[in-house]
């Protein structure tokens, strides 16, 4: 069962014209539910005439900070954004789900590692929660983060990062890139792939490093991961977490085949959630499994619907799929049976698909 939890909203700072970082306060008895790993999300929902929206925010806070803020920058368009830029007010109420996401390695407090990170605008929100997090757990630890904006009063957490960067001077290096009112070429327009090699060449240690997180749009992030196994860094280390402000927040449909015996195809779906299976049939072409289990009043959990989140992750027991698209899950996962529900589709005439593993 997805569930929710009120939150209060304790706090409400503007940080830059057009994004607010929100500190959040959930209620006594269920405060030991919030705590989160550094590079994680809550998952939103919120009425808007009548009609539930679903929406995801990465965690700004560092794990030993004793708040839980989120970054929300104001998208054209999105509902959920401008409801909290522009209605939200301190003491309202949010209903969120316990944090989630897999955009973060373990702590080794004892090993002096050095991490790489590249965010896009509000790409830089989970990357502030662990850059503070690994600042704070390993103090033999360095990190270089190369941080991309349209200008300089688009930025982020300036301020916050300013300061760390002053706490913390001989570990945490900051690279502003800026589309606009750069002096200086290399770090001035987009990230592209000859700007990566320049940087990767003159000012960024690829071969020295053990990890990267890369939190930004899709083209960027491709082009960044690209250069850095150039550059020599192994695609094991590379850690992706694309944010969701580009996103229609619903998954394009399948289009059916036009003819073959699979055509107009049906599938039974066996759905374990929460310790209860439920048996379902569904169609092979044009309705994902989350969407075949909503239609069927299961409470399955979800977010953004695009294959961006891991809200919906499930894994498959028993039978064939296949998904459209993967912007989630590690390697690794996709290896041993996990899926997106939502980019989800049988291949087989039965699947059994879990959501408690």
């Amino acid at each position: 069962m997805a569930k929710f939890y009120p939150l209060k909203v304790a706090d409400i700072r503007r940080e830059t014209r057009d994004s607010v970082v929100l500190t959040l306060q959930p209620s006594a008895d269920a405060t030991d539910e919030f705590e989160f790993v550094q590079g994680q999300y809550l998952t939103f929902r919120h009425k808007f005439d009548g009609e539930e929206l679903r929406r995801s925010y990465s965690v700004c806070s560092g794990i030993s900070d004793g708040t839980l803020r989120v970054g929300i920058k104001k998208v054209d368009g999105g509902w959920f954004s401008s409801f909290a830029n522009d209605d939200l007010k301190v003491g309202d109420t949010l209903e969120a789900m316990t944090p989630m996401g897999n955009f973060h390695s373990s702590l080794k407090p004892d090993e002096a590692r050095h991490y790489l990170g590249f965010a896009g605008g509000s790409g830089i929100t989970p990357l502030v929660s662990i850059i503070k997090t690994v600042m704070d757990k390993e103090p033999k630890s360095t990190f270089t983060l190369v941080y991309g904006n349209r200008s300089a009063n688009s930025i982020m957490f300036r301020e916050e990062l300013e300061d760390l960067k002053n706490s913390h001077m001989e570990r945490l290096n900051v690279i502003h890139i800026l589309e606009t009112e750069a002096d200086i070429d290399l770090f001035s327009g987009i990230l592209t792939p000859d700007k990566c090699d320049d940087l990767f060449g003159r000012w960024v240690n690829v071969k020295g490093a053990d990890l990267a997180f890369i939190c930004g749009p899709e083209p960027m992030m491709l082009t960044i991961a690209a250069a850095l196994k150039k550059h020599g860094m192994d695609e094991a280390a590379i850690k992706f977490e694309l944010f969701a402000s580009a996103q229609p927040g619903k998954a394009k449909k399948r289009a059916a085949p036009k003819g073959g015996s699979d055509a107009g195809g049906i599938c039974k779906a066996t759905i374990i959630l929460d310790g209860v299976r439920r048996e379902i049939e569904m169609k092979k072409h044009g309705q994902s499994v989350l969407d075949a289990a909503i239609s069927d009043s299961l409470d399955a959990p979800f977010a953004c619907k695009a294959g961006v989140c891991s809200t919906c992750r499930a894994k498959v027991i028993e039978g064939e799929t296949e998904m459209e698209a993967n912007y989630a899950l590690e390697d690794y996962e996709v290896e041993r049976g996990y899926v997106l529900t939502c980019q989800c589709y049988p291949l087989s005439d039965k699947i059994v698909i879990d959501y408690d593993q």
